[in-house]
Protein backbone atom coordinates (compact mmCIF):
# COMPACT_ATOMS: atom_id res chain seq x y z
CA UNK A 1 0.00 0.00 0.00
CA UNK A 2 1.38 3.40 -0.99
CA UNK A 3 1.59 6.20 1.59
CA UNK A 4 2.12 9.90 1.04
CA UNK A 5 5.37 9.69 3.02
CA UNK A 6 6.86 6.98 0.76
CA UNK A 7 9.89 8.13 -1.21
CA UNK A 8 8.56 6.62 -4.44
CA UNK A 9 4.75 6.22 -4.48
CA UNK A 10 3.43 3.16 -6.27
CA UNK A 11 -0.12 4.44 -6.71
CA UNK A 12 -1.04 5.07 -10.33
CA UNK A 13 -0.85 8.74 -11.25
CA UNK A 14 -4.18 10.55 -11.71
CA UNK A 15 -3.60 14.29 -11.60
CA UNK A 16 -6.38 16.65 -10.64
CA UNK A 17 -6.45 20.41 -10.20
CA UNK A 18 -7.71 22.15 -7.07
CA UNK A 19 -8.36 25.91 -6.91
CA UNK A 20 -8.75 27.50 -3.51
CA UNK A 21 -9.58 31.15 -2.93
CA UNK A 22 -7.35 32.75 -0.29
CA UNK A 23 -7.45 36.37 0.94
CA UNK A 24 -4.22 36.96 -1.00
CA UNK A 25 -5.59 35.44 -4.21
CA UNK A 26 -6.49 32.09 -5.76
CA UNK A 27 -4.19 29.12 -5.24
CA UNK A 28 -4.16 26.66 -8.13
CA UNK A 29 -2.67 23.26 -7.30
CA UNK A 30 -2.03 20.12 -9.27
CA UNK A 31 -2.60 17.11 -7.01
CA UNK A 32 -1.95 13.41 -7.54
CA UNK A 33 -2.38 9.99 -5.98
CA UNK A 34 0.34 9.11 -3.51
CA UNK A 35 0.77 12.73 -2.38
CA UNK A 36 -0.83 14.30 0.68
CA UNK A 37 -3.81 16.48 -0.19
CA UNK A 38 -5.08 14.62 -3.25
CA UNK A 39 -7.96 16.45 -4.92
CA UNK A 40 -8.33 18.93 -2.05
CA UNK A 41 -6.67 21.38 0.28
CA UNK A 42 -7.00 19.68 3.66
CA UNK A 43 -8.60 21.40 6.65
CA UNK A 44 -5.39 21.65 8.68
CA UNK A 45 -3.52 23.42 5.88
CA UNK A 46 -6.49 25.76 5.38
CA UNK A 47 -6.50 26.69 9.05
CA UNK A 48 -2.77 27.39 9.06
CA UNK A 49 -2.89 29.58 5.97
CA UNK A 50 -5.88 31.53 7.27
CA UNK A 51 -4.78 31.98 10.88
CA UNK A 52 -0.98 32.19 10.96
CA UNK A 53 0.59 35.61 11.35
CA UNK A 54 2.26 37.03 8.21
CA UNK A 55 5.71 35.55 7.56
CA UNK A 56 8.75 37.83 7.76
CA UNK A 57 9.31 39.92 4.65
CA UNK A 58 12.83 38.53 4.20
CA UNK A 59 14.96 35.68 5.47
CA UNK A 60 14.84 31.93 4.97
CA UNK A 61 11.56 30.07 5.45
CA UNK A 62 10.79 26.35 5.52
CA UNK A 63 7.85 24.07 4.79
CA UNK A 64 8.38 20.57 6.22
CA UNK A 65 6.53 17.93 4.20
CA UNK A 66 5.53 20.26 1.39
CA UNK A 67 3.22 17.89 -0.49
CA UNK A 68 1.68 19.78 -3.42
CA UNK A 69 3.16 23.05 -2.13
CA UNK A 70 0.15 24.90 -0.72
CA UNK A 71 2.05 26.14 2.33
CA UNK A 72 5.39 26.87 0.65
CA UNK A 73 3.77 28.72 -2.25
CA UNK A 74 1.63 30.79 0.12
CA UNK A 75 4.70 31.78 2.15
CA UNK A 76 6.52 32.67 -1.06
CA UNK A 77 3.67 34.86 -2.30
CA UNK A 78 3.33 36.63 1.04
CA UNK A 79 7.09 37.17 1.37
CA UNK A 80 8.44 37.59 -2.18
CA UNK A 81 11.84 38.77 -0.91
CA UNK A 82 12.29 35.70 1.30
CA UNK A 83 13.88 32.41 0.29
CA UNK A 84 11.44 29.52 0.83
CA UNK A 85 12.57 25.91 1.11
CA UNK A 86 10.00 23.18 0.52
CA UNK A 87 11.13 19.71 1.57
CA UNK A 88 9.54 16.29 1.18
CA UNK A 89 10.81 12.72 1.04
CA UNK A 90 8.19 11.94 -1.63
CA UNK A 91 9.64 12.51 -5.11
CA UNK A 92 6.17 12.83 -6.69
CA UNK A 93 5.33 15.56 -4.16
CA UNK A 94 8.54 17.42 -4.99
CA UNK A 95 7.69 17.34 -8.70
CA UNK A 96 4.20 18.69 -8.03
CA UNK A 97 5.49 21.39 -5.72
CA UNK A 98 7.93 22.64 -8.38
CA UNK A 99 5.23 22.66 -11.04
CA UNK A 100 2.75 24.37 -8.72
CA UNK A 101 5.24 27.09 -7.80
CA UNK A 102 5.63 27.87 -11.51
CA UNK A 103 1.88 27.58 -12.03
CA UNK A 104 1.28 30.21 -9.35
CA UNK A 105 4.00 32.55 -10.54
CA UNK A 106 6.45 32.29 -7.65
CA UNK A 107 10.19 31.97 -8.22
CA UNK A 108 11.50 32.09 -4.64
CA UNK A 109 10.77 28.45 -3.71
CA UNK A 110 13.51 25.82 -3.63
CA UNK A 111 12.15 22.27 -3.56
CA UNK A 112 14.45 19.58 -2.17
CA UNK A 113 14.70 16.23 -0.48
CA UNK A 114 15.51 16.70 3.22
CA UNK A 115 19.05 15.38 2.86
CA UNK A 116 19.77 17.89 0.10
CA UNK A 117 19.26 20.96 2.31
CA UNK A 118 22.64 22.54 3.19
CA UNK A 119 23.53 21.59 6.75
CA UNK A 120 24.51 25.14 7.70
CA UNK A 121 21.20 26.67 6.61
CA UNK A 122 19.12 28.23 9.40
CA UNK A 123 15.48 29.27 9.23
CA UNK A 124 13.60 32.35 10.38
CA UNK A 125 10.24 30.60 10.17
CA UNK A 126 8.83 27.12 9.74
CA UNK A 127 5.26 26.46 8.64
CA UNK A 128 4.21 22.83 8.42
CA UNK A 129 1.39 20.33 8.33
CA UNK A 130 3.75 17.61 9.60
CA UNK A 131 3.34 13.94 8.63
CA UNK A 132 1.79 12.73 11.87
CA UNK A 133 1.08 9.26 10.51
CA UNK A 134 4.77 8.35 10.17
CA UNK A 135 4.60 7.43 13.87
CA UNK A 136 5.60 9.23 17.04
CA UNK A 137 9.35 8.33 17.15
CA UNK A 138 9.89 9.36 13.52
CA UNK A 139 7.78 12.49 13.95
CA UNK A 140 9.71 13.53 17.06
CA UNK A 141 13.01 13.01 15.27
CA UNK A 142 11.78 15.01 12.28
CA UNK A 143 10.62 17.96 14.38
CA UNK A 144 13.72 18.05 16.58
CA UNK A 145 15.92 17.99 13.47
CA UNK A 146 14.28 20.98 11.80
CA UNK A 147 13.15 23.08 14.77
CA UNK A 148 16.73 22.91 16.03
CA UNK A 149 17.69 24.85 12.90
CA UNK A 150 15.58 27.89 13.74
CA UNK A 151 17.46 31.14 14.28
CA UNK A 152 17.32 32.39 17.91
CA UNK A 153 14.21 34.51 17.31
CA UNK A 154 12.65 32.05 14.87
CA UNK A 155 9.32 30.29 15.20
CA UNK A 156 7.53 27.20 13.93
CA UNK A 157 3.79 27.09 13.24
CA UNK A 158 2.45 23.54 13.06
CA UNK A 159 -1.08 22.38 12.25
CA UNK A 160 -1.99 19.10 13.97
CA UNK A 161 -5.25 17.21 14.39
CA UNK A 162 -6.43 17.17 17.99
CA UNK A 163 -7.33 13.47 17.92
CA UNK A 164 -3.89 12.61 16.51
CA UNK A 165 -2.11 14.02 19.54
CA UNK A 166 -1.89 17.80 19.12
CA UNK A 167 -2.08 18.47 22.85
CA UNK A 168 0.50 15.85 23.80
CA UNK A 169 2.78 17.12 21.02
CA UNK A 170 2.49 20.64 22.43
CA UNK A 171 3.61 19.40 25.84
CA UNK A 172 6.44 17.32 24.37
CA UNK A 173 7.83 20.21 22.31
CA UNK A 174 7.87 22.44 25.37
CA UNK A 175 9.67 19.71 27.33
CA UNK A 176 12.32 19.63 24.57
CA UNK A 177 12.99 23.34 25.03
CA UNK A 178 10.73 24.67 22.27
CA UNK A 179 8.19 26.72 24.23
CA UNK A 180 4.92 25.92 22.49
CA UNK A 181 1.47 27.48 22.74
CA UNK A 182 -1.82 26.88 21.00
CA UNK A 183 -2.45 29.77 18.62
CA UNK A 184 -5.76 28.62 17.12
CA UNK A 185 -8.20 25.71 17.16
CA UNK A 186 -10.89 24.86 14.63
CA UNK A 187 -12.42 21.90 12.79
CA UNK A 188 -10.59 19.42 15.02
CA UNK A 189 -7.16 20.97 14.39
CA UNK A 190 -4.76 22.89 16.59
CA UNK A 191 -2.27 25.47 15.41
CA UNK A 192 0.84 25.13 17.59
CA UNK A 193 3.31 28.01 17.77
CA UNK A 194 6.79 26.97 18.89
CA UNK A 195 9.66 29.30 19.73
CA UNK A 196 13.26 28.45 18.92
CA UNK A 197 14.91 26.31 21.57
CA UNK A 198 16.05 28.27 24.60
CA UNK A 199 19.76 29.03 24.66
CA UNK A 200 19.96 27.81 28.27
CA UNK A 201 18.26 24.49 27.46
CA UNK A 202 20.35 21.43 28.30
CA UNK A 203 18.43 19.23 25.88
Amino acid sequence: MSHYFDETPTAASDRRTVIWMLPDGPLSLLTDHGVFGYDKVDSGTKLLLLRAEPPPTAGTLLDIGCGTGAIAISMARRSPDASVWAIDTNERARTLCRENAERNGVDNVTVAAPNDVPTDLRFNLIWSNPPIRIGKPALHDLLITWLSRLVPQGEAWLTVQKHLGADSLQRWLTEQGFETHRSASSAGFRILRSAARRVDSNL
